[in-house]
């Protein structure tokens, strides 16, 4: 890696993120001396990062340094001699997620872009791409680090590893940097002063809190937090958890538990929203043609407060600070995706897991948490087994390995109407399923259809 100035590519970078990118960039520029960023995206969305681009662009010439950003899209040009790789795409873009939400909704069924079925079907399209880019990579920019956000990002991570044979990635989730951010609050204390352990998968962890006499304070947060917000991402639906049961394990789960913990709840309230105001992509898709909007102002050379309500707040900034301590070997605390070598003995050392580590020039060191109880032990060994099935399904376009994940997924009740939703979700995103092409002709054939109006036309 040079140390003269750094060439960063960043794969999706029509994103509506890409702002905070920048941000987190030119705030860390002293440690972090870039040379040059490229910006890569697909024909569909060339007007996005032309958009985006220029604002990066704006965001740039603001600021005291001279870095070059380039718009492409042309992958391989932008890979070449990189010394970082951020992804941050989504294959279908946002009517892709649409379709995963409300197929599964018109069926009664959770639709969620990372959880229960539209969050295999997300895997199932992106897990192809991001091996794609792994094997260019491999031929272009071989000692660069692949930093991931691209949900969902446990499991992009565990294809990254598994079938890519890449372990040169890091991948990053937003939502424990929302928990550090506004948990300490609640108990009169600086993040300074307490030490966070977390464990689990991504969208799926747990954490404990550990205060600078090595008093545990999990009780005590645990207490505030059913008085206050603790942090829980805007796009997740603000259900209490039962505090008896979080008591019971002494540890915080993270704000997507609330799709497991308190399933039924959640499942109103996606099916309210699906009959009324549209699901959570379809209010999305507004957001962001607002931000569009703001981007295309000539004026404009700084993040937008708008961008909070997207819901990935600092997924982008937490990209930016691993790059910063794998670069000055920084040995930050971070939590991340990685390979758990140990960390949480209740799973085999190769998977990837969401744990706390330290972040430096060797990449990610994860830190030991210790076993879980059997409560969350089960969880964790279904949930991992689970995302194994997804990858392989993704990898290989195996239709029982699918249906196996869908049959052990809790968010989904198992029977003829699970395989009926998988079988139209499969038509859905036939374009960007070319594994699965011989399958989805079978069942067009043979008479399926695409229930959802909305998802049909979007088609």
């Amino acid at each position: 890696m040079s140390k003269q100035g750094i060439k960063i590519a960043t794969i999706g970078g029509g994103s509506s993120y890409t702002p905070e990118l920048m941000e987190g960039f030119i705030k860390r520029y002293n440690e972090l001396p870039i040379r040059e960023i490229w910006l890569v995206d697909i024909e569909e969305g060339r007007e996005k990062l032309e958009i985006v681009g220029e604002m990066a662009r704006r965001m740039w010439a603001a600021s005291p340094y001279d870095v070059e950003i380039h718009l492409t899209m042309d992958r391989e040009e932008a890979l070449k001699d990189a010394d970082f790789v951020t992804t941050q795409f989504r294959v279908g873009q946002l009517n892709a997620r649409i379709r995963d939400e409300r197929i599964p909704l018109s069926y009664g069924m959770m639709g969620q872009e990372t959880n229960g079925a539209g969050g295999i079907f997300k895997a199932l399209r992106t897990i192809p791409i991001i091996l794609e880019i792994v094997e260019e990579m491999k031929r272009l920019c071989p000692n660069a680090w692949l930093i991931n956000f691209t949900n969902p990002a446990g499991m992009v991570t565990e294809a990254i590893v598994r079938y890519g044979k890449w372990e040169k990635v890091i991948g990053l989730c937003n939502v424990p940097i929302g928990a550090m951010m506004k948990e300490p609050n609640l108990i009169g204390e600086t993040l300074n002063d307490l030490t966070y352990k977390f464990a689990g998968l991504n969208h799926f962890h747990w954490h404990k809190v550990i205060d600078k006499f090595g008093e545990d304070v999990t009780p005590k947060i645990i207490d505030k937090m059913f008085e206050a917000d603790a942090g829980i991402p805007v796009n997740i639906h603000n259900v209490p958890f039962f505090k008896e049961q979080l008591v019971q394990m002494n540890m915080i789960p993270c704000g997507y538990h609330r799709y497991y913990y308190r399933q039924e709840e959640m499942l109103d309230f996606a099916l309210e929203e699906f009959a009324t105001i549209g699901t959570r992509a379809q209010q999305v898709k507004q957001t962001e043609a607002e931000l569009f909007e703001l981007y295309k102002d000539p004026k404009l050379d700084y993040k937008p407060e708008q961008l909070s309500k997207r819901g990935g707040a600092h997924y982008s900034d937490a990209a930016c600070e691993s790059i910063a301590s794998i670069y000055a070997n920084k040995k930050t605390h971070i939590v991340v995706s990685t390979q758990n070598k140990g960390a949480v003995p209740d799973l085999p050392p190769e998977c990837v897991v969401e744990v706390s580590a330290y972040i430096g020039a060797a990449g990610a060191l994860p830190i030991a948490f210790g076993s879980l109880e059997p409560a969350e032990k089960g969880w964790l060994q279904l949930m991992k087994n689970m995302e194994l099935c997804i990858c392989k399904a993704a990898v290989t376009g195996d239709y029982g390995m699918l249906l196996q994940a869908f049959t052990i997924n809790p968010l989904i009740p198992a029977g003829a109407t699970a395989k009926t939703v998988m079988d139209e979700l499969l038509l859905a995103h036939k374009k960007f399923l070319p594994k699965f092409v011989a399958k989805i002709e079978e069942l067009e054939a043979s008479g399926v259809t695409i229930k959802d109006e909305i998802s049909r036309s979007l088609v």
